[in-house]
Protein backbone atom coordinates (compact mmCIF):
# COMPACT_ATOMS: atom_id res chain seq x y z
CA UNK A 1 0.00 0.00 0.00
CA UNK A 2 1.36 3.40 -1.00
CA UNK A 3 2.05 5.58 2.05
CA UNK A 4 1.59 9.33 2.44
CA UNK A 5 4.02 11.65 4.16
CA UNK A 6 2.51 15.11 4.56
CA UNK A 7 4.96 17.98 4.38
CA UNK A 8 3.76 20.69 6.76
CA UNK A 9 6.37 23.35 5.90
CA UNK A 10 3.78 25.73 4.47
CA UNK A 11 1.67 25.64 7.59
CA UNK A 12 4.71 27.27 9.20
CA UNK A 13 5.09 29.57 6.17
CA UNK A 14 1.63 30.97 6.91
CA UNK A 15 2.50 31.48 10.56
CA UNK A 16 5.80 33.19 9.78
CA UNK A 17 4.06 35.62 7.39
CA UNK A 18 2.49 37.23 10.46
CA UNK A 19 4.52 36.17 13.51
CA UNK A 20 8.15 35.96 12.35
CA UNK A 21 10.60 36.42 15.22
CA UNK A 22 7.94 36.42 17.91
CA UNK A 23 8.33 32.91 19.32
CA UNK A 24 4.66 32.04 18.95
CA UNK A 25 1.83 32.31 16.45
CA UNK A 26 -0.75 30.50 14.42
CA UNK A 27 -1.34 28.17 12.68
CA UNK A 28 0.60 25.67 14.75
CA UNK A 29 2.61 23.16 12.69
CA UNK A 30 2.43 20.44 15.34
CA UNK A 31 -1.36 20.69 15.57
CA UNK A 32 -1.58 20.42 11.80
CA UNK A 33 0.65 17.35 11.94
CA UNK A 34 -1.61 15.65 14.47
CA UNK A 35 -4.64 16.25 12.25
CA UNK A 36 -2.78 14.75 9.28
CA UNK A 37 -1.86 11.63 11.21
CA UNK A 38 -5.39 11.26 12.57
CA UNK A 39 -6.67 11.45 8.98
CA UNK A 40 -4.44 8.53 7.99
CA UNK A 41 -1.08 10.00 6.97
CA UNK A 42 1.78 7.55 7.46
CA UNK A 43 4.19 10.24 8.54
CA UNK A 44 5.00 13.93 8.77
CA UNK A 45 7.74 15.67 6.80
CA UNK A 46 9.34 18.97 7.80
CA UNK A 47 12.32 20.77 6.27
CA UNK A 48 14.52 22.58 8.79
CA UNK A 49 16.24 24.92 6.37
CA UNK A 50 19.44 26.74 7.28
CA UNK A 51 17.69 30.10 6.89
CA UNK A 52 14.72 28.93 9.04
CA UNK A 53 12.27 30.49 6.58
CA UNK A 54 9.35 28.37 7.77
CA UNK A 55 9.97 25.40 10.07
CA UNK A 56 11.90 26.49 13.17
CA UNK A 57 13.91 24.56 15.73
CA UNK A 58 11.06 24.66 18.21
CA UNK A 59 8.79 23.12 15.59
CA UNK A 60 10.90 20.03 15.03
CA UNK A 61 11.27 19.36 18.73
CA UNK A 62 7.51 19.68 19.23
CA UNK A 63 6.91 17.45 16.22
CA UNK A 64 9.24 14.81 17.64
CA UNK A 65 7.07 14.78 20.77
CA UNK A 66 3.69 14.48 19.09
CA UNK A 67 3.98 12.57 15.79
CA UNK A 68 4.44 8.86 15.28
CA UNK A 69 6.84 9.09 12.34
CA UNK A 70 8.95 12.14 11.59
CA UNK A 71 10.86 12.67 8.35
CA UNK A 72 13.33 15.54 8.67
CA UNK A 73 14.34 17.09 5.36
CA UNK A 74 17.76 18.66 5.73
CA UNK A 75 20.90 19.89 4.05
CA UNK A 76 24.13 17.96 4.56
CA UNK A 77 25.68 20.61 6.79
CA UNK A 78 27.36 20.29 10.22
CA UNK A 79 24.77 22.38 12.09
CA UNK A 80 21.74 20.51 10.77
CA UNK A 81 23.45 17.11 11.06
CA UNK A 82 24.13 17.86 14.74
CA UNK A 83 20.49 18.79 15.33
CA UNK A 84 19.28 15.64 13.57
CA UNK A 85 21.49 13.38 15.67
CA UNK A 86 20.04 14.90 18.84
CA UNK A 87 16.46 15.02 17.54
CA UNK A 88 16.49 11.44 16.27
CA UNK A 89 13.76 11.60 13.63
CA UNK A 90 12.70 8.25 12.20
CA UNK A 91 14.22 9.14 8.85
CA UNK A 92 16.11 12.05 7.31
CA UNK A 93 15.91 13.09 3.69
CA UNK A 94 19.05 14.85 2.54
CA UNK A 95 18.29 17.59 0.02
CA UNK A 96 20.25 20.32 -1.79
CA UNK A 97 19.61 23.77 -0.41
CA UNK A 98 20.21 27.25 -1.82
CA UNK A 99 19.33 30.45 0.00
CA UNK A 100 17.78 32.24 -2.98
CA UNK A 101 15.52 29.40 -4.16
CA UNK A 102 11.80 29.56 -3.50
CA UNK A 103 11.63 25.78 -3.04
CA UNK A 104 14.05 22.92 -3.60
CA UNK A 105 14.98 23.30 -7.26
CA UNK A 106 16.83 20.10 -8.11
CA UNK A 107 18.12 16.80 -6.88
CA UNK A 108 21.12 16.17 -4.67
CA UNK A 109 24.43 15.62 -6.46
CA UNK A 110 25.26 12.37 -4.72
CA UNK A 111 27.85 11.32 -7.31
CA UNK A 112 29.78 14.54 -6.75
CA UNK A 113 29.74 14.34 -2.94
CA UNK A 114 30.02 10.65 -2.18
CA UNK A 115 32.56 10.95 0.63
CA UNK A 116 30.67 13.48 2.75
CA UNK A 117 27.32 11.80 2.13
CA UNK A 118 28.71 8.39 3.05
CA UNK A 119 29.98 9.87 6.31
CA UNK A 120 26.57 11.35 7.08
CA UNK A 121 24.77 8.12 6.19
CA UNK A 122 27.01 6.23 8.61
CA UNK A 123 26.39 8.74 11.41
CA UNK A 124 22.64 8.45 10.93
CA UNK A 125 22.73 4.66 10.70
CA UNK A 126 24.78 4.46 13.92
CA UNK A 127 22.11 6.65 15.58
CA UNK A 128 19.30 4.39 14.35
CA UNK A 129 18.04 6.89 11.77
CA UNK A 130 17.17 5.84 8.22
CA UNK A 131 18.42 7.96 5.32
CA UNK A 132 16.76 8.95 2.07
CA UNK A 133 18.46 10.97 -0.66
CA UNK A 134 16.40 13.41 -2.74
CA UNK A 135 17.66 12.89 -6.27
CA UNK A 136 16.78 13.42 -9.90
CA UNK A 137 15.84 10.27 -11.83
CA UNK A 138 19.39 9.86 -13.08
CA UNK A 139 21.30 6.59 -13.43
CA UNK A 140 24.56 7.94 -11.98
CA UNK A 141 22.86 9.45 -8.95
CA UNK A 142 21.00 6.23 -8.19
CA UNK A 143 24.18 4.16 -8.39
CA UNK A 144 25.94 6.64 -6.10
CA UNK A 145 23.03 6.55 -3.64
CA UNK A 146 23.45 2.81 -3.27
CA UNK A 147 27.20 3.18 -2.75
CA UNK A 148 26.98 5.77 0.03
CA UNK A 149 24.73 3.60 2.17
CA UNK A 150 21.30 5.22 2.09
CA UNK A 151 18.26 3.02 2.60
CA UNK A 152 15.97 5.04 0.33
CA UNK A 153 15.92 7.48 -2.51
CA UNK A 154 13.22 10.08 -3.02
CA UNK A 155 12.75 10.72 -6.70
CA UNK A 156 12.39 14.40 -7.57
CA UNK A 157 9.10 14.61 -9.46
CA UNK A 158 9.32 18.34 -10.18
CA UNK A 159 10.11 18.04 -13.89
CA UNK A 160 7.28 15.55 -14.30
CA UNK A 161 4.86 17.93 -12.56
CA UNK A 162 5.95 20.85 -14.73
CA UNK A 163 5.62 18.80 -17.93
CA UNK A 164 2.14 17.64 -16.89
CA UNK A 165 1.12 21.27 -16.43
CA UNK A 166 2.75 22.58 -19.61
CA UNK A 167 1.20 19.90 -21.80
CA UNK A 168 -2.19 20.49 -20.15
CA UNK A 169 -2.74 16.78 -19.61
CA UNK A 170 -6.15 15.90 -18.20
CA UNK A 171 -6.39 14.38 -14.71
CA UNK A 172 -6.00 10.62 -14.99
CA UNK A 173 -3.91 10.78 -18.16
CA UNK A 174 -1.59 7.79 -18.59
CA UNK A 175 1.25 10.15 -19.53
CA UNK A 176 2.13 8.12 -22.61
CA UNK A 177 4.96 9.76 -24.49
CA UNK A 178 5.96 11.95 -21.54
CA UNK A 179 9.79 11.63 -21.26
CA UNK A 180 9.80 12.91 -17.68
CA UNK A 181 7.52 10.05 -16.64
CA UNK A 182 9.60 7.46 -18.49
CA UNK A 183 12.73 8.64 -16.65
CA UNK A 184 10.97 8.14 -13.32
CA UNK A 185 9.88 4.64 -14.34
CA UNK A 186 13.42 3.66 -15.33
CA UNK A 187 14.89 5.19 -12.18
CA UNK A 188 12.47 3.34 -9.90
CA UNK A 189 13.27 0.03 -11.56
CA UNK A 190 17.01 0.65 -11.25
CA UNK A 191 16.80 1.71 -7.61
CA UNK A 192 14.66 -1.29 -6.70
CA UNK A 193 17.15 -3.63 -8.39
CA UNK A 194 19.93 -2.09 -6.28
CA UNK A 195 18.00 -2.72 -3.07
CA UNK A 196 16.94 0.88 -2.44
CA UNK A 197 13.47 1.81 -1.24
CA UNK A 198 11.74 4.21 -3.62
CA UNK A 199 9.90 7.31 -2.43
CA UNK A 200 8.87 10.30 -4.52
CA UNK A 201 7.83 13.91 -4.15
CA UNK A 202 7.84 17.52 -5.36
CA UNK A 203 5.06 19.24 -7.24
CA UNK A 204 2.60 16.37 -6.83
CA UNK A 205 -1.06 17.31 -6.60
CA UNK A 206 -4.58 15.96 -6.94
CA UNK A 207 -4.53 16.22 -10.75
CA UNK A 208 -1.13 14.77 -11.72
CA UNK A 209 -0.91 12.05 -9.08
CA UNK A 210 -2.82 9.30 -10.96
CA UNK A 211 -0.43 9.71 -13.92
CA UNK A 212 2.53 9.03 -11.62
CA UNK A 213 1.07 5.62 -10.84
CA UNK A 214 2.88 4.22 -13.89
CA UNK A 215 6.06 4.37 -11.78
CA UNK A 216 6.66 0.99 -10.09
CA UNK A 217 8.02 0.09 -6.65
CA UNK A 218 7.04 3.35 -4.91
CA UNK A 219 6.63 3.05 -1.15
CA UNK A 220 5.91 6.59 0.01
CA UNK A 221 4.94 9.94 -1.47
CA UNK A 222 5.85 13.17 0.29
CA UNK A 223 3.32 15.86 -0.58
CA UNK A 224 2.99 19.28 1.01
CA UNK A 225 1.98 22.39 -0.86
CA UNK A 226 -1.04 20.96 -2.69
CA UNK A 227 -2.45 19.48 0.51
CA UNK A 228 -1.92 22.65 2.55
CA UNK A 229 -3.36 24.89 -0.17
CA UNK A 230 -6.39 22.61 -0.60
CA UNK A 231 -6.84 22.62 3.17
CA UNK A 232 -7.43 26.38 3.04
CA UNK A 233 -10.78 25.58 1.41
CA UNK A 234 -11.75 22.18 2.79
CA UNK A 235 -9.78 21.75 6.00
CA UNK A 236 -6.67 19.67 6.68
CA UNK A 237 -8.48 16.45 7.54
CA UNK A 238 -10.47 16.46 4.30
CA UNK A 239 -7.46 17.46 2.20
CA UNK A 240 -5.46 14.50 3.54
CA UNK A 241 -8.39 12.11 3.22
CA UNK A 242 -8.94 13.07 -0.41
CA UNK A 243 -5.26 12.56 -1.23
CA UNK A 244 -5.28 9.16 0.45
CA UNK A 245 -8.36 8.19 -1.53
CA UNK A 246 -6.51 9.01 -4.77
CA UNK A 247 -3.50 6.98 -3.65
CA UNK A 248 -5.61 3.83 -3.33
CA UNK A 249 -5.43 3.62 -7.11
CA UNK A 250 -1.74 2.75 -7.06
CA UNK A 251 -1.02 -0.90 -7.87
CA UNK A 252 2.76 -0.78 -7.47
Amino acid sequence: MLKLGVNIDHVATLREARYRGRGFGEPDAAEAAKICEAAGAYGITAHLREDRRHILDRDVWKLREVVKRLNLEMANTPEIISIALKLKPDIVCLVPEHRLEVTTEGGLDVAGHEKSLAETCKKMKDAGIDVSLFIAPDEKQIEASARVGSQYIELHTGQFAEAFLEKKLPPGSDGAGLPELQRLISAAKQAHALGLGVNAGHGLNYENLPTLFSVPHMEELNIGHSIVSHAVFVGMKTAVTEMLHLMKGYKG
